[in-house]
């Protein structure tokens, strides 16, 4: 496409140009031929080539390679001695010498694309050479002869070339050859040309010119008159305006051809998905991706690639051994997508043996985003290289070498590189085998570079990245750990006072990972509303660790916020857990108190209770055992808890002498055993309840018992259930209770389906 930019750009300038007679050209084209003519007299006069130019003659018409012939041409191109033009034009004549008269052509061709064949001298004298090729030759070298004239201007040979295309005692050949030529130009007069060929006798001739309009684009008319008419309006539209056209033309042509390409491409990788999809067998799977890592088509290589790392990431994170030295090679393949996706996958794979393999290609790539890829898939490899039990053998140099580089990453104005750079730093410094003073180094450049972004207007996120770096090199294991904390814990107790949140959040987490105890003594005092939700969590967080009974106060307000709620009322779990029984009594009256206002569900409580259950089985408490207890059977009865419930219920029973209490607790006990289909039970307390005590019509017994049989499960027959409590007996009389078993089953009984009632 940029050649076809220039064409079009040189075909538009010359068209501007002033028109040239026919008649001039042919004139000019006859001084050439004398000029050759002189020039041959003189250089016959002159008995030797001097040395350099036998060379190159040598080196063209005898090269052992097609490039040292083209290189050879090019020199003598631009030589400014005549004999050098003189051997080119003569090797164009020279037909039993195709490789020499195709490295001249190819050389012409060169200089129209690097635009320097304006520097040409007296480029004319190759005019009749080249036309010559067309008229005589029938293979390639025609091709390159046609595409070499694309150097003049088509007024320079339009007459001979139109002449060889229309002369019908020339052979078919020669006139296709011509024909090539006049595709090339983008000029309307060539098309023009083309046009009228279309009327010629021989069929090859029409069907070839026919075929060169269709490739420019030029819908032809099958009418003879309607062609000519065509022409009129080519030559009336211009030839800017139909370069224009022939552009867009172009551009269609290129992007139908695209989609067809992709279309195909996407075809048979879908082929190859399926194929590997079907094979089940690890080793074949290794085996076939191992071979298409190294196709020689980039979209093959980076299929594989795509499954290499889907394999890297599925069940088995651990790779085959086969595949690490084709990924290893694959790190300085000539192609960028493939170098890019490899960099990568290793990124991730620091267990690869690639660290020195990385470092070679790091030195010598020329593109930037491969460069940044390759350069932190070398800090993962030197990080697990040189952390213990690796197995690597990696030399200490490469592991110098790349911390230099980090540190140049670090200091880049790319916030992104500075970002990768202190990535690397970190990762390196967290493993043993480096001298104090090396470590501190490589320290002090983080907090340098730190002060740089931090003093700076526009630091973005680079700040917080840099910051977050040096958190975790104060974590509990890091090599340097203790010279870290040093160094950075400054930098913490100031980034508390920033007004971003993630800065400050940075800043939270280094001085807690520093020390805990200040850092929940500062936090406290300034941060328990911050407006980081982060910070807020970490100082709750840190409540529950370290905090006192003072600190219940804030966490407790804190359970009123739906977002908070959960982790602070843990948190406060953990203090009442480490406090005496008082501070449980404090809070028991407040929650009891409060009972309205409180934010705790009934299931956030139970453990609160039960706690508090615990710890007063060692002092002398009974009442407020008892309160604790009455509190958890309610509190295991509301969350579901039945069987805790109904445990605690008997509990209580059996615990106390007063008729009431005993009463309101068979009750619930009662209710407890109805809920949970345990009719045997519930027949069992009703038969205890009434040998101390006579039913009455209002008794609460009787109306647990009916508010039942009103609304049983699902699932349970009435009948059976009065058929349980029929069978109570009960040794002295009851008149009541007989009345009320009477009442009940003409209240309830079922005459067919369960839940049906009379």
């Amino acid at each position: 496409m940029k050649h076809l930019f220039l064409v079009i750009l040189l075909l538009v300038i010359g068209c501007r140009q002033n028109s040239v007679a026919q008649e001039e050209v042919s004139n000019e084209t006859l001084v050439a031929r004398e000029d050759v003519s002189a020039e041959a007299q003189k250089s016959g006069q002159e008995s030797d080539l001097d040395k350099q130019l036998k060379i190159n003659r040598d080196a063209l018409l005898k090269g052992s390679n097609e490039q040292m012939r083209i290189d050879a041409a090019n020199v003598m191109l631009f030589d400014d001695n005549p004999q050098a033009r003189k051997i080119l034009i003569e090797t164009l004549k020279q037909t039993e010498n195709d490789a020499a008269q195709a490295a001249v052509c190819k050389a012409l061709n060169q200089a129209r694309q690097n635009d320097r064949y304006k520097n040409i001298k007296r480029k004319e004298t190759f005019i009749n050479p080249l036309l010559d090729i067309l008229g005589t030759s029938e293979s390639q070298i025609a091709k390159l002869a046609a595409e070499a004239t694309l150097i003049f201007d088509y007024q320079q040979i339009s007459i001979p070339l139109e002449r060889l295309a229309s002369d019908t005692s020339l052979s078919a050949g020669a006139r296709l050859n011509a024909i090539y030529a006049l595709k090339l130009r983008h000029n309307i007069q060539a098309i023009s040309m083309l046009i009228n060929l279309l009327e010629d006798s021989d069929k090859k001739v029409k069907s070839t010119a026919q075929k060169a309009l269709t490739e420019l684009g030029v819908t032809i008319p099958e009418d003879q008159k309607q062609r000519q008419v065509l022409i009129e309006q080519l030559q009336n539209k211009g030839n800017e305006q139909f370069l224009q056209d022939l552009l867009i033309h172009q551009e269609v042509k290129v992007d139908k051809l695209r989609e067809e390409v992709a279309e195909w491409r996407s075809r048979y990788l879908s082929t190859l998905d399926k194929y590997y999809n079907s094979l089940t067998d690890d080793k074949v799977r290794v085996s076939f991706l191992a071979e298409h890592l190294t196709d020689s088509k980039v979209d093959i290589e980076l299929w594989a690639l795509e499954k290499v790392s889907q394999w890297r990431v599925g069940t088995s994170s651990k790779l085959p051994a086969e595949f690490s030295p084709v990924l290893v090679s694959l790190i300085s393949n000539p192609e960028k997508a493939v170098r890019l996706k490899v960099a990568q996958l290793l990124s991730l794979m620091g267990e690869l043996s690639s660290a020195e393999k990385l470092l070679q290609q790091l030195k010598i790539e020329q593109d930037d985003e491969v460069k940044q890829e390759l350069f932190v898939a070398l800090g993962a490899a030197c990080q697990y290289a040189f952390s213990p039990n690796s197995g690597k053998n990696v030399a200490p140099q490469i592991r110098k070498q790349t911390l230099e580089l980090a540190g140049e990453y670090l200091f880049e104005q790319d916030s992104v590189k500075a970002r990768n750079g202190a990535e690397v730093i970190k990762k390196l410094l967290k493993q043993d085998g480096l001298s104090k003073p090396e470590v501190s180094k490589y320290l002090d450049l983080i907090v340098k570079r730190y002060e740089q972004v931090a003093s700076a207007a526009e630091s973005g996120s680079l700040r917080t990245d840099l910051l977050n770096s040096m958190v975790e090199l104060c974590v509990q294991g890091v090599s340097c750990l203790d010279l870290a904390r040093e160094k950075f814990r400054p930098i913490f107790e100031e980034a508390l006072k920033d007004e971003s949140p993630l800065v400050r959040q940075a800043g939270v987490t280094g001085l807690i990972y520093i020390d805990k105890a200040g850092a929940f003594k500062t936090l406290r005092k300034d941060f328990v509303n911050d407006s980081s939700a982060v910070i807020r969590q970490k100082l709750i967080n840190l409540a529950g660790e370290m905090g006192i009974r003072e600190d219940l106060t804030w966490l407790s307000e804190k359970t009123k916020t739906e977002a908070e709620k959960k982790i602070a009322w843990q948190s406060m779990m953990s203090i009442f857990k480490r406090s005496d029984i008082s501070v449980l009594k404090e809070w028991m009256q407040k929650f009891n108190r409060n009972q309205e206002q409180i934010e705790l569900s009934n299931q956030q409580l139970l453990p609160f209770f039960e706690l508090m259950e615990q710890k007063l089985q060692t002092v002398e408490e009974p009442q407020m055992l008892k309160e604790v207890r009455e509190k958890l059977a309610f509190l295991y009865n509301e969350t579901g808890s039945l069987e805790r419930a109904a445990e605690y219920f008997g509990l209580l029973l059996q615990k106390t002498d007063n008729s009431k209490e005993k009463q309101r607790y068979m009750n619930e006990l009662l209710n407890l055993y109805l809920r949970g289909r345990k009719v045997k039970n519930a027949t069992d307390l009703v038969h205890n309840y009434l040998l101390e005590n006579v039913l009455e019509p209002n008794d609460v017994m009787v109306r647990s018992v009916e508010a039942y049989l009103n609304n049983p499960p699902e699932g349970i027959d009435p009948n059976e259930f009065l058929k349980e409590f029929s069978e109570v007996k009960i040794p002295d009389a009851r008149p009541k209770w007989q009345a009320q078993r009477r009442q009940w089953r003409q209240m309830f009984t079922v005459s067919n389906e369960p839940n049906a009632l009379k």
